[in-house]
C-alpha cells in the first residue's frame, strides 16, 4: 500500500469558518459545544476530524454539511456566506456539493440499493432514465454492480455502507462527509470502505473523515483534534500508523 504525504497540490479554499460557536440551551443550562472554531478547508484535501466524546466533532460536521446553523460566527462556503443562502441554497448544497456517508448507513429499509441512490437524483430533478443509468453506474464503481436489486436487509454492513458511498456519489458532489464511515463495521470490512475512500481521494474528491479511532484518521494527510469545543491541534501530513503501513 503505497501513502504520500503529499498526493497533489491543494486546490482553492472552499470551507472557510471564522471564530464559529454553537451553544445548546438544555433547561436552565446552556451548553457550548463549539468554543471558536477557525478552519479553513481546500478543495482536494483528505481531511479527519478527531476528538473524544463530547469534543464537538459531531456539532462541527453539522456545520461543515450545512445542517445547522451557528451561534455566532461566519462561515463561507465556495466563498458565499451561508448565513445569507436561503433554504433553497441551502438545500442545493447538500445536494449536490456535499455527500453526506453516516455511520448507520441511513438507507431506506424497502427500497433497492438502486432506489437508495436514486434519491439525491429524484431531489435534483433528474429524469427517471438518467436517473437508473448514473445509479447503476455508480453501485458498480463500489463494486456492488450486481447487488442494485437487493434492499438493505440483504445486504452485509459493508455492503450497506458501499450503498451509502455510492448515494453519496451519485450527484459528484465536490466533498464526501463521512461521520464515523467503520463505526458499525468488522475492522477488515472498515479497511475496505477506508480503502475505497482512499481511491475516491485519489481521483479527485475533498474528503472529511469525523472520527475518534486514530487507526481510521490515520488514512487522511491532515488531522484537526478537537477538544471541549476548540482546535486542539492541526497536524499536516501522514500520522505515524499509516506509515508503518506504507513501509511494510
Amino acid at each position: 500500500m503505497e501513502i504520500r504525504n503529499s498526493d497533489r497540490p491543494r486546490g482553492p479554499v472552499v470551507i472557510d469558518i471564522e471564530n464559529i460557536t454553537k451553544d445548546y440551551v438544555m433547561g436552565e443550562e446552556v451548553v457550548r459545544a463549539l468554543r471558536g472554531v477557525t478552519l479553513q478547508i481546500r478543495r482536494n484535501e483528505y481531511i479527519a476530524i478527531m476528538g473524544p466524546s463530547g469534543s464537538g466533532k459531531s456539532t462541527l460536521m453539522n456545520m461543515l454539511g450545512c445542517l445547522d446553523t451557528p451561534t455566532s460566527g461566519r462561515y463561507e462556503f465556495n466563498g458565499k456566506n451561508v448565513a445569507e443562502m436561503d433554504d433553497d441554497e441551502l438545500a442545493a448544497v447538500r445536494n449536490r456539493e456535499i455527500g453526506f456517508v453516516f455511520q448507520t448507513f441511513n438507507l431506506l429499509p424497502r427500497a433497492t440499493s438502486l432506489r437508495n441512490v436514486e434519491l439525491p437524483l429524484i431531489y435534483a430533478g433528474i429524469e427517471s432514465e438518467r436517473r437508473e443509468e448514473r445509479a447503476t453506474q455508480v453501485l458498480a464503481d463500489v463494486g456492488l454492480g450486481d447487488r442494485i436489486h437487493h434492499k438493505p436487509n440483504e445486504l452485509s454492513g459493508g455492503q450497506r455502507q458501499r450503498v451509502a458511498i455510492a448515494r453519496a456519489l451519485v450527484n459528484n458532489p465536490s466533498i464526501i462527509l463521512a461521520d464515523e464511515p467503520t463505526g458499525n463495521l468488522d475492522s477488515r470490512t472498515g479497511q475496505e470502505i477506508m480503502a475505497l475512500l482512499e481511491d475516491l481521494y485519489s481521483r479527485g474528491n475533498t474528503i472529511i473523515l469525523v472520527t475518534h479511532e486514530r487507526d481510521i484518521a490515520a488514512h487522511a494527510r491532515r488531522t484537526v483534534h478537537l477538544r471541549d469545543g476548540i482546535i486542539e491541534s492541526d497536524e499536516v501530513g501522514v500520522m505515524p500508523a499509516m506509515e508503518s503501513m506504507a513501509a511494510s
